[in-house]
């Protein structure tokens, strides 16, 4: 007696596939039972696929003896036919998927190119103009990229910027820690090795491989997608969305060099790698490819972004709920914790020794969650009410002991934005108030603002809202179900095997940790406006799978009883049918809205800043030093290599004070005092902003000005009202003037309707 079964793959098998792949039993001779047993294994080493061909010489002998012998084919031959036939589907369906994903990956890089040259007509512009487009801090990025192809090579460079004294005044910073440049160390890398010199101009190369990256983006949400519903139609639903909400699932198209435009591919590629980890539908040589692209993944999201931790602690949060709960095998969760510990390990001596990782709340997270294991081997063991207890108890375990590591890592090795980062929550969530400039500066920035209903029509618009609300309750309840039953039934095994008419939706490990996932990230983008690109793309991605997934609508039938129609006929049926509706609305209401899109030309010249860089480049010293606003440094910086005050960067306490003092000159107060905020940084040249210094602003109290007065203490409330009080006048207007003591310390060399540029005197004694 001999067992003859299909193995399991990443595509789920419909009922009808089962019953073609059960075992039959039969009577043979030992030849024939080898036979069998060779073809099983060769079903196992190959996931389905053909066997070898001395095997396939040996049948077709057996079936042409029989065929002259008159005799029919055994039923073991009709089976091994017809799994044959089952396999050939589904490596058409695989190839087929793939393409497609590529194509939609490649599709959405050409787009986002093309859409790029007619916003800035970029191919027509000079290098200025054109690095003048990298509006912001972004233009940062860039500068170090081109230094790096101009040094004599790449280790020289390098050595460089570890120990670069050039860029922020009477400091010596190492840029590659200080801005996380690796994607740009890389990138110069790459220009070199490729010899593209002569075949690409660096900037078409650079934002080349930015656009690449959100091909491979999309393409992993598509994958995402297809691996949980089992259809690669709701990967290319997942991308239709992705773009059509593209201003809330995305930053390139305003800033390219920006660290999430570079970490988030990777981000969403490790998501994929570790739903097809987390599924229990997947052979061994699936599993271990998932397992190292979720390494490689993790380590290098880390390296590239200073950020990441915080999402990856996110994430690990909701893989510690389904460890918890007892809903995923505790050797993957094994496996996931040494992913997480090994990257950031690496990721630490990379990047210098950072202490910002050691101290993170992931790390925390991963060892009181082991420890927490360590105390409890039976947590998982008992009645309904011991086992609620076991997990309380738990809970509580792990948030004592990460927080104890947290604070005893802090004392060991202080980290200054630390306690930065607490104070900003506390005023965030209205717990406390504060007069401090930078806080209430990060306040007033749109990332860190609650979104505005805006956000949420979009969504609504492109139906991806209110199918995703639909979906997320239907997988919430279903996951807590099984929630139930797997606390009420200790000790039994999770049931792998599903099928089709089971409709449990909530017993797939995948689903149940994108349920946690889209959750714990929602909640983050209702109170930070910043982590809606975190969190809407996933939300594409969750309500594609969703309409698209077959056991979703058959776990709707199964609640409501239905017997009229069979039910897994018609969740097949509306699994099609749905996306293919939403699918044709989407096209016939968004593509034309994209083919206008792209074929309007749109026009990107600010005359006043390029005249500001000309003069910047050919009248200002080597040596000097220029002071202003941090997104205009950052462009000063980017266009004549010249050193400045300040950074535009949200995530360095000291340079974000330094920029409150250059802001000063926007404030009430005197000459001198401003005089020698602005010499303590060895400013040569200081820029005013005709924009910030008469700057209106819908958000009450979030002008410069206003912050500055309430930090310096120069408001007075009346009535409720808010006004701003002192015995100097406003800097930026006075200084205009041209009066002593203003001429006496400042000497205008430059100015246009936007910008006013000073000399900064070197004054012996001052006069008041």
């Amino acid at each position: 007696m001999a067992d003859l079964r299909c193995r399991k793959t990443l595509v789920k098998e419909s009922e009808e596939e089962h019953q073609q792949c059960e075992s039959e039993p039969h009577s043979e001779n030992n030849v024939t039972v080898d036979k069998v047993s060779l073809k099983e294994k060769c079903l196992e080493d190959t996931d389905g696929a053909v066997c070898g061909a001395q095997e396939k010489e040996e049948e077709k002998k057996d079936e042409d003896e029989k065929e002259a012998d008159g005799q029919k084919p055994s039923p073991v031959k009709r089976t091994q036919s017809a799994c044959r036939s089952v396999m050939l589907q589904r490596l058409v369906k695989l190839f087929f998927g793939c393409l497609a994903a590529v194509t939609c990956g490649m599709m959405y890089a050409v787009y986002l190119y093309t859409y790029h040259e007619r916003k800035f007509w970029f191919s027509s512009r000079q290098e200025l103009e054109r690095e003048i487009t990298f509006q912001g801090g972004s233009g940062l990025y860039y500068y170090y990229y081109k230094h790096m192809l101009t040094a004599p090579s790449f280790e020289s460079g390098i050595y460089e910027l570890t120990r670069d004294n050039r860029t922020v005044s009477g400091q010596t910073i190492n840029v590659v820690e200080r801005l996380s440049l690796y994607p740009e160390l890389v990138t110069s890398l790459l220009y070199r090795v490729t010899g593209s010199q002569d075949v690409i101009e660096p900037v078409y190369f650079y934002i080349g491989v930015v656009f690449g990256l959100q091909a491979v983006y999309v393409t992993a949400l598509f994958v995402s997608s297809w691996v949980m519903s089992g259809t690669w139609v709701a990967g290319m639903l997942a991308v239709a969305w992705y773009v059509i909400n593209r201003p809330d699932t995305t930053k390139v198209d305003y800033a390219i060099p920006l660290r999430d435009n570079w970490a988030l591919p990777y981000f969403s590629c490790q998501v994929a790698a570790l739903t097809g980890f987390l599924s229990n539908n997947i052979n061994s040589a699936t599993e271990m490819f998932c397992y190292l692209l979720m390494s490689a993944t993790t380590f290098i999201f880390i390296l590239v972004w200073e950020h990441s931790h915080y999402v990856l602690f996110i994430q690990g949060l909701a893989l510690f709920l389904l460890d918890s709960f007892d809903l995923v095998p505790p050797r993957k969760m094994a496996d996931i914790h040494k992913v997480y510990l090994s990257s950031l390990l690496l990721a630490y001596v990379l990047q210098f020794q950072n202490p910002a990782l050691l101290s993170s709340p992931l790390l925390s997270l991963l060892i009181s969650s082991v420890l927490a294991r360590y105390f409890q081997q039976n947590m998982k063991m008992g009645p309904l009410v011991a086992r609620l207890i076991k997990i309380f108890l738990h809970f509580y375990l792990c948030f004592t002991t990460g927080i104890t590591f947290s604070y005893v890592v802090k004392r060991l090795m202080p980290v200054s934005e630390s306690d930065f980062i607490l104070k900003f929550l506390e005023v965030k969530f209205g717990l406390n108030t504060t007069t401090d400039f930078v806080t209430n500066r990060l306040l007033c920035q749109e990332c860190f603002q609650t979104p505005s209903q805006d956000f949420f029509l979009r969504l609504t618009q492109a139906s991806v809202l209110p199918f995703y609300l639909l979906v997320l309750l239907i997988c919430l309840i279903s996951t807590l179900q099984t929630i139930y039953r797997r606390l009420s039934n200790s000790g039994e095994p999770m049931k792998t095997n599903l099928r089709l008419e089971d409709g449990r939706i909530g017993e797939q490990p995948e689903v149940v940790y994108h349920v946690f996932h889209t959750i714990l990230f929602g909640a983050l983008a209702m109170s930070f406006e910043g982590m809606k690109y975190l969190w809407t793309p996933y939300v594409c991605m969750f309500t594609a799978f969703g309409v698209c997934s077959p056991e979703l609508w058959m776990t709707v039938f199964r609640w409501l009883r239905l017997k009229s129609i069979h039910p897994v006929v018609l969740a097949l049926i509306l699994s099609t049918a749905v996306p293919t509706i939403i699918g044709f609305s989407l096209w016939r209401e968004y593509f034309p809205r994209f083919i206008a899109e792209l074929s309007e030309l749109q026009e990107f010249y600010d005359t006043d800043t390029v005249e500001l860089m000309n003069w910047i480049k050919t009248h200002a010293p080597i040596a000097a030093v220029f002071a202003g606003s941090p997104q205009l440094l950052g462009s000063v910086k980017l266009c004549s290599g010249w050193t400045v005050t300040s950074l535009p960067l949200y995530s360095d306490i000291d340079l974000l004070r330094r920029s409150e003092d250059t802001y000063q000159v926007y404030s009430m107060r005197s000459a001198e005092d401003v005089y020698k905020i602005l010499s303590l940084h060895k400013t040569s040249y200081v820029i005013i902003e005709e924009s910030l210094c008469n700057e209106l602003s819908h958000t009450k109290g979030c002008r410069i000005k206003d912050l500055l007065d309430i930090a310096n203490g120069h408001v007075v409330y009346d009535k409720g009202e808010m006004y701003s009080f002192s015995k100097h006048g406003r800097f930026c207007h006075e200084i205009k003037m041209n009066y002593s003591p203003y001429t006496n310390y400042f000497s205008r060399v430059f100015w246009n309707r936007s910008y006013h540029i000073y000399k900064v005197n070197s004054v012996i004694s001052f006069q008041y």
